[in-house]
């Protein structure tokens, strides 16, 4: 049960550092798009690795932070390099 809980917290986690908008719909930005994957992967990866110590809650909020943020300074990057 606790690990249901865990994963659960963590996709909320990463949904919430997302845009409302639709980022994989037509229109949306690199920005956009690599925020949520960012922020997915991060709430994830920072999960497992929070886990190991015993803050998996805390690790997934700091990875979908982190993870969130950094994929869209990436993703700005990109849409800059193509206009």
């Amino acid at each position: 049960m606790k690990k249901v809980f865990l994963s659960l917290t963590a996709a909320a986690t990463a949904f919430s550092f997302t845009s409302c908008a639709n980022p994989y719909g037509a229109g949306a930005s690199n920005a956009q798009r690599d925020a949520a994957t960012g922020a997915i992967g991060g709430a994830l990866l920072g999960g497992i690795i929070g886990h190991q110590s015993g803050k998996g809650l805390e690790g997934a909020a700091i990875g979908a932070a982190a993870g969130g943020v950094g994929g869209h300074v990436v993703g700005k990057k990109k849409d800059a390099q193509y206009q």
